[in-house]
């Protein structure tokens, strides 16, 4: 065996450890990270379920089965709490956590909705279980309304957050906080976030179509259209070639050049769209956003920059899978592998792939903030490193 097949053994066998340390020994999801987030979180849940359906489908399985145990029931205004709304935080023995600014399970993520439903299509199309679909249709359908009623509260078909709770997270999609460090005005419209919500709608239309429910599947599927037709009328910058990461308060688009664009390529948003698919690829590949160990969450040539910074300028390998798999789904294989091997050399430099890392005048540094392990980091380069 080669030296390098031995290295990538050894690199799976500890993140196959790092997925064992953080999967929950009651209930079976994987907790976020170590050492501050050992909770369930429903959109790193997803992602990481995501990541591992073909390593271990019985993940994804007993995620949904959490996520669909604690999925909202009523308005209430501290944990952000909506009929049908995914939970984005919940800890089973809150005592042995630590002290929030939120009541558990906390409900503020605009993502975690959508993502439940899409890791609903993924499993069932890994597993063909029409029993377990006609258990968990009820759930799906709730999670649809949560999206059409709550999620979209202007009526525009775009997914936007706007925290109720004044002491709860400010920022609610990937590139969360209680604070505004995006310098983003609430309600926020997301980019990445219309791309899983189409996800999800089609996905769902295809469900419909199989419980023979002709109604809902056109209506799903005319809102994916319309949802589509808004996204690229509203986020598209023709003079930067580039999708706005999000547009905010009054629909002004946030024109800084970030990561979350790719986030798209998957999503089938912009089948069809080639020339769009290129720039977008384009662009992030550009030297101030690529680097050997990844691309940047946010762009080195806007002026709010900074290498070190949880979400303006680091690397989190997360982000880069997500971008990967919209890269093999087009076609773009040359910098699929680009990326990949940049989560390599990531763990070759650091021993580790922690949950973000920065890239400092080309020498990549930790950053002390990080998890490690941490769930979707240690997902993203298993995945990686498991494919056929």
């Amino acid at each position: 065996m080669s030296k390098t097949k031995i290295a990538v053994k050894k690199i799976k066998q500890k993140l196959e450890e790092n997925i064992e340390t953080l999967r929950d020994p009651e209930f079976g999801y994987i907790r976020a990270g170590l050492p501050r987030f050992a909770a369930l979180f429903g959109r790193d849940s997803c992602i990481v379920s995501w990541q591992l359906i073909d390593y271990d489908p019985d993940i994804a399985r007993r995620t949904i089965k959490i996520l669909a145990r604690l999925q909202g029931k009523k308005v209430d205004n501290e944990s952000e709490e909506e009929p049908g709304k995914i939970v984005h935080e919940w800890h089973p023995n809150p005592s042995e956590y630590k002290s929030l600014q939120w009541p558990l399970p906390y409900y503020g993520s605009v993502d975690s909705t959508p993502f439940f439903i899409y890791l609903c299509g993924l499993y069932y199309e890994k597993t063909v279980d029409t029993e377990w679909l006609v258990k968990y249709w009820p759930h799906i359908v709730a999670a649809l309304e949560w999206c059409e009623k709550y999620g979209d509260f202007d009526g525009d078909t775009l997914l936007e957050y706007e925290r109720k709770n004044p002491t709860g997270l400010f920022h609610q999609g990937w590139k969360d906080s209680r604070m505004d460090h995006l310098g983003l005005m609430t309600p926020v419209e997301l980019v990445e976030a219309q791309g899983y919500y189409y996800a999800a709608l089609r996905e769902a239309a295809e469900f419909a179509l199989m419980l023979k429910n002709e109604s809902l599947e056109r209506n799903l599927r005319s809102r994916a259209e319309k949802l589509k037709e808004a996204a690229l009328k509203e986020f598209w910058l023709p003079e930067k070639n580039f999708f706005a990461t999000a547009l905010t308060e009054s629909k002004f688009p946030d024109k800084r050049i970030s990561s979350n664009p790719g986030h798209l390529l998957f999503s089938g948003i912009l089948d069809g769209e080639d020339f769009k698919i290129k720039a977008t690829v384009d662009r992030l590949f550009q030297n101030d956003m690529w680097t050997t160990y990844g691309i940047r969450t946010h762009a080195e040539s806007n002026s709010d920059f900074n290498p070190m910074s949880y979400h303006l300028g680091s690397i989190w390998p997360h982000d880069n899978w997500i971008i990967a798999q919209g890269l093999k789904k087009h076609g773009y294989n040359k910098e699929y592998r680009k990326i990949k091997q940049g989560l390599l050399n990531a763990y070759s430099e650091l021993g580790e792939i922690p949950e973000l890392y920065a890239v400092v005048d080309g020498k990549i540094e930790q950053i002390p903030v990080a998890c490690s392990p941490q769930a979707w980091a240690s997902g993203a380069l298993l995945n990686f490193i498991l494919e056929k």
